[in-house]
């Protein structure tokens, strides 16, 4: 809730009472690839402590009106220490902080290496957001440089003739953030203003959503200047076919900054070892007894990675220049029948989990304690995979699954697409932009499996047809090497978006939301979903969610709700049906929810939802155990595993 004027547009000449998005800068074919430092590439991250302030302006307009990018942000009025990466909500003890909806700003001042500024030609600098959320605009010496919508994905500013332009090497970022949702973001939200004035403060509003995490806001991931010669390597784009004997490494490398270049190409095993050359911007490279990337528990070496480095010579004016970048690169491919899911030709199980970016004090801030700890986690656990609910994770974490063999379904934050304004042509647009910002960012990751491109949408309106037909059409035009789905709670005879889909995700809260305190309706209701959904598409189903909520400590014999009894007991009148519905087509479990997160206050919601197996601090609940001993005891079936695989000791 918020009291105030409403969050005013980045122009106070534009009388409009909500958020006006202005084209994003940001987007286009250019690549996005992840920053690293490289002989030729320089990368400073610019965590730590930066200025903030909140404009608590009537309008939330104050910042634009009186132009606070234009000098330092302390001198515009009260400022306070903020971290970066971390969400600014529970940071200060200002409730209405934890609350906000409008612009907030953020500043920092840096100075550059003088090298960064000197040479003919000099450097490119490129200044790098991991991302903000929810749309950001962004000053560098009081110059704009970049806009961008959405707030889980990269967004990067070639800030070099600014820089290189301006007195001395100091370099100060401004950042105006705003985490206002409307019925066209992603995902999607409405403000909703109190006029009653006997109930309200004057100009009261509250910011609605329709999806179950809080709204966390800030810049969450990190923030990084690196530099890139003048002419570079923009976009590198992988795609592999394998046997057992002999597997083939395509690659497009574009190059900008000059027409005048050279490419070569070398592929490396973990051991330092040229396995494959090759030069040009376009080619493939021929791996012999290739080590394939597997997944987790599916061979004793998961996730085998090789290294694709990149040359680049080109000529720029009398210089010659050089750009190196390296990509780790896995071997393995993924195809889907009308019962299994393979991957690199042999039968894949998803038993893995959906997780949030959250946990206490830093929201969704990255934090790399919690990434390993977390990891640490699903391997105890088992876990073969995990779904990025309900918008793409940071790229340290997918980078983290790249190496450790555990399997994504990588999401969009296509969360919440309830109203029937949500499907219209403003908000297709915007899907389909994200979707490409999505496919260009994770493309090249060998633990991506597969792409969702929405989470439980009214998939019964009639809009939807077309809607996820369009967008499942394009993201599979952006990349042909993987399956698209969407993941939905509809009825199997209603829902307009699954005959586009490749794998058929559905959420399902037996004996929770319906029939709540039923165990026993459970193996009826959930066979009968199964088999409705089979003999509708004759498509794979996966059951993207199931669970219930426990309270840590709360017991109960019988079970009751809310207590840890209960949620094992649910649990275990789901396995059974899974294990019988495994030797047909349904091909994952994926439990909600890892770990408990924060939601929205309200009358169903304890300190957020509590349906995870794990605390939100991260200590195993009774249904973690009951998890664990069913994921071991599925791996260790599976006619996939090598017979070293004996213990859970081997991944402990």
């Amino acid at each position: 809730a918020a009291s105030g004027g409403g969050p005013a547009g980045p122009c106070p000449l534009l009388p409009l009472p909500l958020l006006l998005f202005l084209p994003g800068l940001a987007a286009g074919p250019a690549g996005m690839l992840q920053p690293r430092e490289t002989p030729s590439r320089e990368r400073r991250e610019l965590g730590g402590l930066w200025s903030f302030r909140a404009d608590l302006s009537p309008g939330r307009d104050a910042g634009f009106a009186q132009r606070w990018y234009r000098r330092p942000l302390r001198q515009t009025g009260p400022v306070i220490d903020m971290p970066v990466p971390a969400s600014f909500n529970d940071i200060t003890q200002d409730p209405s902080l934890e609350n906000y909806i409008g612009w907030v700003w953020y500043e920092k001042e840096v100075l550059l290496p003088q090298r960064w500024l000197q040479g003919d030609p000099a450097p490119r600098v490129v200044l790098r957001f991991g991302s903000a959320h929810y749309y950001s605009i962004v000053w560098v010496n009081g110059v704009q440089v970049v806009e961008h919508e959405g707030g889980h994905l990269p967004f990067e500013a070639d800030i070099s003739s600014v820089v290189q332009g301006s007195p001395g090497t100091l370099c100060r970022i401004t950042v105006a953030l705003n985490n206002t949702l409307t019925p066209h973001t992603l995902p999607p939200g409405s403000i909703q203003y109190m006029t009653d004035k006997s109930r309200y403060p004057k100009n009261y509003f509250v910011q609605n959503i329709r999806f179950d995490f809080f709204n966390y806001a800030g810049i969450h991931r990190p923030v990084v200047l690196y530099t890139t010669p003048a002419a570079y390597i923009d976009d590198i784009t992988v795609t592999t076919t394998s046997s057992d004997s002999v597997a083939m490494v395509q690659y497009q490398v574009s190059v900008v900054g000059s027409t005048a270049y050279s490419l070569s190409l070398s592929l490396c095993d973990q051991e330092g070892k040229v396995v494959a050359a090759g030069d040009g911007p376009v080619g493939e490279l021929k791996v012999l007894n290739p080590n394939l990337w597997w997944p987790y528990l599916m061979h004793e070496n998961p996730g085998y990675l090789y290294s694709l480095e990149v040359k680049m010579q080109a000529q720029v004016g009398g210089a010659l220049l050089e750009d190196v970048y390296t990509l780790p690169v896995g071997i393995r491919t993924v195809h889907v029948t009308s019962t299994q899911f393979l991957i690199n030709g042999r039968p894949f199980y998803f038993h893995g989990v959906n997780k949030h970016e959250d946990a206490d004090i830093r929201g969704k801030g990255l934090d790399w304690p919690l990434i390993v700890k977390d990891f640490n986690l699903l391997r105890w656990l088992g876990a073969n995979s995990f779904r990025t609910s309900h918008y793409p994770y940071a790229e340290e974490i997918m980078e983290l699954c790249d190496a450790y063999g555990i399997v994504v379904i990588d999401e969009s934050p296509g969360v919440g697409i309830k109203l029937p304004e949500s499907f219209g042509n403003k908000s297709l647009q915007h899907h389909l932009a994200v979707m490409e910002e999505l496919v260009r960012r994770d493309k090249n990751r060998p633990s991506v499996v597969m792409w969702s491109v929405a989470n439980e949408p009214a998939s019964e309106l009639p809009p939807a047809a077309h809607y996820f037909k369009t967008v499942i059409a394009h993201t599979k035009a952006l990349d042909p090497s993987r399956p698209v789905t969407f993941v939905t709670d509809a009825n199997y005879a209603l829902d307009h978006g699954a005959p586009y889909v490749d794998v058929i995700c559905v959420n399902s809260y037996f004996s929770w939301y319906h029939d709540p305190g039923h165990l026993e309706v459970i193996p009826l209701q959930l066979t009968a979903q199964f088999e409705n959904w089979y003999k509708t598409y004759q498509k794979p189903i996966i059951q993207s969610e199931y669970g219930a909520d426990s309270v840590p400590g709360l017991h109960s014999d019988p079970p009751m709700m809310f207590s840890e009894e209960y949620q094992q007991a649910m649990l275990r009148q789901y396995h059974s049906v899974f294990d019988k519905k495994r030797k047909e087509y349904v091909i994952g479990e994926l439990i909600w929810n890892f770990a408990d997160f924060m939601t929205n206050q309200g009358t169903t919601r304890v300190l957020g939802n509590k349906k995870g197996i794990f605390t939100r601090q991260r200590q195993p609940k009774a249904a973690a155990f009951v998890l664990r001993d069913r994921y071991w005891r599925i791996a260790n079936e599976s006619s996939c595993l090598p017979p070293v695989i004996t213990s859970h000791s081997l991944f402990l």
